[in-house]
């Protein structure tokens, strides 16, 4: 499996490009904390390589900036390429398949806002009542758990 999850900040202004087929792609470099401290007490930053394409690429250079948070999930690949010097040149950069707001856009300071969808009126989550919990050592019957001990479970439900 080849899967990449990451959260940081972009270093510099994305930078959207067009490949000669006229298709969309964007490159950006994020800045991930690591989750230590250094021994001064300094928090280091690993900088990832990433390219986004066609609707990735066009959301990411419109919402992102220099700064800004931002999340994403994608995979790794490594590339090479002959330079201008001729030599060979290997690149290892996170393919973005989705990209998310990770901040407010009013407070870049702030504390992210979740996702909270609200059910809709009449859906089954918003009027389903809530099933009273039982005491740690009700009992659930033989055949609720298929244990044949009388069903107590040793946590609360």
């Amino acid at each position: 499996m080849n899967k990449v999850l990451l959260v940081g900040r972009l270093t510099k202004d994305p930078e959207s490009k067009m490949t000669t087929s006229q298709v969309n792609f964007v490159n950006f470099t994020i800045a991930v904390d690591r989750r230590f401290k250094d021994s001064n007490g300094q928090r280091q930053a690993d900088f990832i390589n990433c390219v986004a394409w066609r609707q990735t690429a066009s959301f990411i250079s419109q919402y992102f900036h220099k700064g800004s948070r931002i999340g994403i999930v994608g995979s790794l690949q490594t590339r090479s390429y002959d330079g201008n010097d001729g030599q060979k040149r290997f690149v290892t950069e996170v393919l973005v398949d989705e990209a998310e707001f990770v901040e407010s856009a009013g407070n870049k300071n702030s504390a992210p806002i979740p996702d909270v969808q609200q059910p809709a009126a009449g859906s089954v989550a918003a009027s389903a009542p809530t099933a009273p919990l039982k005491p740690i050592d009700a009992d659930y019957g033989d055949d609720a758990f298929g244990t044949g001990d009388g069903g107590t479970l040793p946590f609360e439900l």
